[in-house]
């Protein structure tokens, strides 16, 4: 569970909750016409710039942003070290029944037990990793859809109020709820695209970013472990992908590793 999406969101609905809640009463802020007009409008816009299935997909995706885990470069990488240490001292058969806490990783180091060529890994694996960016890229482009047409039929909504408004001039009864679907549109479809769709959007390609850069470190990972190289000559091939803050954990590893052998 990611903490910062979820508090995030809560916080903000809180805020504008409270905000509503100490200013008068709460139902002045409920309209089903409007949430009819943004919603209704908004899923329909959408739903005729995407395919159905990719709209179903990305309500799948949108939970990465909340239910995002994946390991640390730093992680990946110590356990690249016994991998190759394995793979070294036991022969790439060895892998066959070794776990690894990032299936992709797995999925590479199986086809190293199973004697795949190098180039048939790595094809393998950045295919995989396209076709994950892919639908990654999809999921986004149709939060940020969602959030662009918020606010467009929370417009429309408002010139609906307004019509409906300008034609009961004479009778003040029907202004009142007039002006209100006017406003509640507008409302809430700036609500929905700066407070849910677009943070959304912007959470999953943050998460997607990640995980490709932990894809592209994981094929490095296989190809260093198949060259057969050492755990300290893999480090350095592969701190690149650290910040510079974080190198100095490889070297305490690899300074600490032989004397845990030793003793």
């Amino acid at each position: 569970m990611d903490i910062a999406t979820l508090i995030g969101l809560l916080a903000g609905m809180g805020l504008v909750s409270s905000a509503i809640v100490l200013g008068g009463s709460a139902m002045l802020f409920v309209s089903i016409p409007s949430l009819m007009i943004v919603v209704g409008g908004a899923v329909s816009a959408t739903l005729i710039k995407f395919p159905l299935g990719h709209v179903v997909n990305s309500i799948r995706v949108a939970f990465h942003a909340f239910r995002f885990k994946t390991s640390t470069p730093v992680e990946l990488i110590m356990v690249a070290n016994e991998i190759a240490d394995l793979s070294r001292k036991k022969g790439v058969l060895a892998l066959d029944a070794y776990e690894t806490p990032d299936p992709f990783l797995t999925r590479g180091v199986q086809m190293l037990a199973d004697g795949y060529k190098p180039d048939f890994i790595s094809k393998a694996l950045k295919e995989d990793m396209e076709q994950s960016l892919e639908r990654h890229t999809v999921g986004q482009k149709i939060f940020r859809a969602f959030g662009e047409s918020a606010p467009a039929f929370g417009m429309i909504g408002t010139l609906i109020g307004l019509v409906q408004m300008l034609n009961t001039l004479d009778d003040p009864s029907n202004i009142g709820p007039a002006m209100a679907v006017a406003l509640l549109t507008t409302l809430y479809g700036a609500l929905i695209a700066n407070l849910i769709a677009l943070p959304i959007a912007d959470k999953l390609e943050l998460r997607s970013n990640q995980e490709v850069a932990n894809q592209q470190l994981i094929i490095d990972i296989v190809t260093c472990i198949q060259q057969g190289l050492s755990p300290r000559l893999m480090d350095e091939m592969l701190e690149a992908y650290l910040p510079h803050s974080k190198r100095g954990v490889l070297r305490e590893e690899a300074e600490t590793q032989p004397a845990e052998n030793g003793g």
